[in-house]
């Protein structure tokens, strides 16, 4: 073997290595040019839109659980949902889907319009959503608070005294609590308000 030879065999050795080099590092870009263009379409095609951050439905589970131990003072955990919605205000079939009460701690007490007494409430209120609207009720305690007193303190107990009149408030009450969660939170999703004590006094 000639000395020029013996030369030449490092150089082509060296010029393969450089040459895989460059066609992997190629390589390697065009593939994740590609894996970006990818997922660029897909997140495009999937923005961000109000409703992916809207508390969700919960499907209702097909077997009988128990309900929890009225002795227990932890909480249950919240419930995660499933199902997406476009809006607050969209129609939920109670047979689809779980109702999730929550207790409003303290009565709501108040003068009633006329001046002639006072009525004092009891409160619950229902979703079919999950954690995220109980957690948002909690959030907004205050507000609630003031606008449920400021509902009450406008009523006639003489409609109260009918089952038509409780009815009535109830409607009121929901759409006032509702009222409040969509504008400090941007949802509702109270299904119902539920009096758990009532006097007129």
């Amino acid at each position: 073997m000639t000395k020029d030879k013996i030369e030449a065999e490092p150089k082509k050795g060296k010029f393969k290595k450089l040459m895989m080099i460059v066609i992997g590092a190629a390589v390697l870009i065009g593939a994740g040019a590609g894996a970006g263009m990818y997922f660029g379409v897909g997140m495009a095609a999937h923005a961000a839109k109000p409703e992916d951050s809207y508390p969700k439905l919960v499907v209702r589970s097909s077997k009988d659980e128990p309900p929890p131990a009225e002795d227990k003072k932890e909480e249950a955990p919240p419930k995660v949902g499933t199902v997406a919605v476009p809006n607050d205000r969209f129609k939920v079939d109670p047979r689809k889907y779980e109702i999730t009460y929550y207790p409003i701690t303290d009565a709501f007490t108040t003068n009633l319009a006329d001046g002639s007494g006072f009525l004092q409430v009891g409160i619950s209120l229902s979703t079919f959503y999950d954690g995220k609207v109980i957690n948002n009720i909690k959030r907004q305690a205050v507000p609630i608070r003031s606008v449920v007193l400021m509902v009450l303190a406008e009523q006639d107990p003489v409609l109260l005294s009918t089952s038509q009149g409780k009815q009535r408030l109830q409607r009121q009450l929901t759409g006032a609590v509702n009222g409040v969660l969509r504008e400090k939170e941007g949802f509702g999703g109270i299904d119902n308000v539920y009096f758990t004590s009532l006097v007129v006094q």
